[in-house]
């Protein structure tokens, strides 16, 4: 499922087209980091890093170079070392990084003090990310004091500049390959939700749930694209809730917001299921208020319709619910203008998705909500949650928390929900329970 290096090395190309010749882009590989004493977190690479050239290492720094005569691409990593891989594994190492991941050049980590400031005199622009990895950043200015010892200050780049500014916009638009990965990522985070209904009954724990998700996104060599949500009851209500400690009881709602990572590149789904296998009156008429509020946001998710579209569809027919059900008092539009939804909705409906779960690109040009094209990939996920200590509703609807979330592509027709095979629909989803 990996990507091509042709396609790394057409970003990479795209890129440095971006920037112009008189350019120098610098990149540094996510450190390993430490979860307690010397005991690492599973490696993850920058989703920069990783969408330039897929390398899967820490202690590595790319350096772009528009118009080098000996190479525009040049990796600086480590070298192989026999003692070192005794004990972590293999390295890729300087061959490797140019044989198998397209780099024009490569040289020892250990060497970028003497060789990357001799590449950087006479650019006039760094493009960086400054503030991201402090030590890179340090490291970064002794090589610009170093330059302006030895040459007077006369050939150092003047300008420094973020290298988000023009690498994020070319993350938003996802090539055939990426969506490839990100469908193939939807289809196990599907498996996995359904795996997860089938152990999640009355007398359980939410951590037993989270375990049948883990375990199957693994199955399939894949990994969570976060740490999954698993909230029974009134934990529902809690918009980030991460501590699945929880008992499940019969009669309670239970959400699961989970989803898998394929070689970087993630899924984000959330349902909304009853424990006990069918949705109490209160509940089903909750859920069709979301449901019905999601497939209006869907259908606003196609080419040049903005954004924020999708929010104010489901927004208005959210408060159109509540007003309906009682819980919102009056007429919906004022409702809406004044705000009152947020105490049952205060999220948006949606977030952009690919190699981070949130991930990068701007939601606004010139002040005004971006524009869909095809290529983007976005979440839709109304909800509702009514705390359960909200005495001005009556107490059939407190403690309810509900979220529908599904992944979608923007497509030149219209979009594509890459998460459709998990079912939405109350009645399907209670017909899919009873057969457990």
């Amino acid at each position: 499922m990996a990507l091509s290096p042709a396609e790394f090395a057409g970003r990479r190309r795209q890129l440095m087209d971006m920037a112009g010749d008189d350019a120098v882009l610098l990149l540094a590989a996510a450190p390993e980091r430490m979860r307690n004493a010397d005991a690492a977190w599973p490696y993850r690479q920058d989703s920069d890093f990783h969408y330039l050239c897929g390398w899967p290492e820490p202690a590595a720094v790319l350096a772009l170079l528009p118009g080098r005569q000996h190479g525009e691409a040049v990796m600086f990593c480590r070298e192989r070392d026999p003692e070192h891989e005794r004990w972590h594994g293999e390295s890729v190492g300087t061959e490797r990084a140019v044989a198998d991941f397209g780099m024009d050049d490569a040289f020892p980590i250990e060497d970028i003090d003497d060789i990357l400031p001799g590449m950087i005199e006479g650019r006039a622009r760094v493009y960086c990310h400054f503030g991201r990895e402090p030590e890179f950043d340090a490291q970064l200015m002794g090589w610009m004091r170093r330059l302006r010892q030895l040459r007077g200050g006369g050939v150092v780049p003047k300008e420094f500049a973020a290298l988000g500014h023009l690498l994020h916009d070319l993350r938003l638009y996802k090539s055939r390959g990426e969506l490839k990965l990100m469908r193939a990522a939807a289809v196990i985070a599907v498996e996995a939700h359904r795996a997860a209904w089938q152990v999640a009954r009355g007398g359980t724990h939410e951590y037993e749930v989270e375990a049948e998700l883990l375990r199957t996104i693994r199955r399939h060599g894949a990994v969570a694209s976060f740490a999954p949500t698993v909230a029974a009851g009134v934990n529902a209500c809690v918009m980030h809730y991460r501590a699945n400690r929880a008992p499940l009881h019969d009669g309670d709602l239970l959400l699961i917001d989970a989803g898998a990572e394929m070689d970087g590149y993630a899924s984000d789904i959330s349902r909304t299921f009853p424990l006990n296998g069918r949705y109490s009156t209160a509940q089903r008429a909750l859920y069709d208020v979301v449901l019905a509020a999601q497939q209006a946001a869907i259908a606003t998710v196609r080419p040049g319709q903005p954004f924020n579209a999708a929010h104010a569809a489901a927004v208005q027919v959210l408060t159109e619910g509540l007003c309906r059900l009682g819980l919102l008092k009056g007429d919906a539009d004022a409702a809406v203008a004044s705000g009152s939804y947020r105490r049952f909705f205060p999220a948006k409906t949606g977030h952009w998705l690919g190699l981070d779960v949130h991930d990068v690109g701007d939601y606004r040009v010139g002040g005004d909500s971006r524009l869909l094209e095809p290529g983007m990939v976005l979440t839709v996920e109304p909800g509702l949650y009514v705390a359960p200590d909200d005495l001005s509703v009556a107490e059939r609807w407190r403690g309810i928390g509900i979220r529908i979330e599904d992944d979608v592509a923007v497509t030149r027709e219209g979009n594509e929900v890459l998460s459709a095979a998990l079912p939405r629909g109350a009645d399907e989803i209670e017909a899919l329970l009873a057969m457990r």
